[in-house]
């Protein structure tokens, strides 16, 4: 993928590339998420190099990140999986620990293991538009779906008084915000379920809410192009 636009942060108008990234990217990717997960995010799950070259050399459409002025400044990455709704999963077992070498070329979902964008940079919207070039890219290769378990940080101020179903119908009703699932619902997501012990997130209380984004080109109840 190779695109080219403008990003605005209400005040700034400033060009911006989206593309697939490589191995010359290694070194401006780690620094992503250096500054995207500083202290006390633990380093060692920052992506490393042998995660970056697999993810490279496995589903190089699954591997995006957004340049400003010639700097890498958010990434995004993604893998293809055959799964079934309902099924049990955590972080650490879909993503192969980072890895993703069980990616499989055929299968039928694009599984979103990361996206992150540097502080000074959220302002632009880069999220969202690094969220939709996954969904070109999900058209693009006939996955009928984009799905990845959403954080709920703002769950543990609410864990005494609601079950996290209740938590996240709550949020997407509008009654309340929170910083992941309020996002990717403003991205065109949708939740399909919640799942425990997906990843070590205290503010999420270990839960996630796996949310979905289906293809629309794609006749999703009978998996025949419309």
């Amino acid at each position: 993928m190779f695109k080219r636009l403008f990003v605005t942060d209400g005040v700034r108008m400033v060009p911006a590339v989206i593309r697939s990234y490589g191995f010359e990217d290694f070194e401006g990717l780690i620094d992503v998420q250096a500054k995207s997960f500083p202290p006390p995010y633990p380093s060692e799950l920052w992506w490393n190099e042998k995660q970056l070259a697999e993810h490279v050399q496995r589903f190089p459409e699954g591997a995006l990140c957004v340049e400003i002025g010639g700097a890498i400044v958010g990434s995004m990455t993604g893998l293809r999986l055959t799964m079934t709704d309902g099924d049990e999963h955590d972080w650490a077992t879909v993503s192969d620990d980072g890895y993703i070498r069980n990616h499989e070329p055929d299968g039928d979902t694009l599984y979103v293991i990361d996206i992150c964008v540097v502080p000074e940079y959220r302002k632009f919207g880069l999220g969202k538009w690094l969220m939709q070039s996954m969904y070109e890219t999900v058209v693009h290769v006939g996955c009928r779906r984009l799905l990845g378990g959403g954080r709920m940080p703002g769950y543990s101020r609410a864990a005494s008084e609601l079950t996290p179903e209740q938590y996240v119908a709550q949020v997407t009703a509008g009654e309340r915000t929170d910083p992941v699932l309020t996002f990717l619902l403003r991205c065109g997501r949708v939740p399909v379920g919640v799942v425990a012990n997906y990843l070590d997130d205290e503010q999420s209380c270990g839960y996630a809410a796996l949310m979905e984004w289906r293809n629309p080109f794609i006749d999703n109840d009978n998996e025949e192009a419309t």
